[in-house]
């Protein structure tokens, strides 16, 4: 994964603050658990603004497996894609838990970018993503399942986890199911290796079930096995 720089956190935080401002006057659309926002196929061309909630982004295979993507909580976009100029949607958007989003016309988007003088921190933040999903690929190719959900737990906590002194908490309800979607690999073998994990003191859950991660642990002994 791309470690995400000090200007990234800002521009990532003004862009939030920018769209806070343009969908102000807009209703904001709640979807259920397990509802999609949009499928594949569907044709819009709305980029999706979260005010709270958890979606995931889905793939399926040509042999219909889900590939999971990436997961987007409260104050990240999704359906950029959009801003390619092909309506037709590529993945699957879901409500991870009860989430509110607002809807934001591609070319109101854009304008907002300009207004706010936007434009150069959103190409870097595409390209970060861009990077991001290339590791991903590189992973599949070239690492084995035990390796690959320890780097994707690392990723999830860098991005989403709120970071004490010796570990990060990921306050996302994450099955592991899920976690085998990203992974590319069987739910069995998710369970087992995080109860490795779990055995060797590189995560834990919380009294409030969530996971926390022994980021500098966990880092070392996939070192390690490498």
């Amino acid at each position: 994964m791309i470690q995400e720089s000090p200007e990234a956190d800002l521009f990532k935080q003004q862009l939030r603050d920018s769209l806070q401002r343009e969908t102000s006057n807009s209703r904001a659309v709640k979807f259920a658990r397990h509802a999609n926002v949009y499928t594949c196929g569907d044709r819009d061309d709305m980029v999706y603004f979260i005010e709270s909630g958890q979606i995931k982004l889905l793939m399926l295979s040509s042999e219909g497996k889900e590939c999971l993507l990436a997961i987007h909580a409260a104050g990240d976009i999704f359906g950029e894609l959009c801003l390619a100029g092909s309506s037709a949607r590529l993945e699957t958007a879901t409500a991870m838990k009860p989430t509110l989003v607002k809807q934001i016309r591609y070319a109101q988007f854009f304008a907002r970018l300009a207004r706010d003088s936007l434009f150069e921190g959103f190409v870097r933040y595409l390209a970060v993503r861009v990077a991001d999903q290339q590791q991903v690929i590189a992973n599949l190719v070239t690492v084995d399942s035990e390796q690959r959900l320890g780097k994707t737990l690392l990723q999830l906590a860098r991005t989403m986890g709120k970071k004490d002194p010796r570990s990060i908490r990921i306050e996302l309800r994450i099955s592991h199911e899920e976690l085998s979607e990203m992974v590319g690999t069987t739910r069995p073998r998710i369970s087992m290796f995080m109860q490795r994990f779990r055995n060797l003191g590189l995560i834990e859950m919380s009294a409030e079930h969530f996971l926390i991660i022994k980021e500098n642990k966990l880092t070392a002994y996939l070192a390690q096995i490498a």
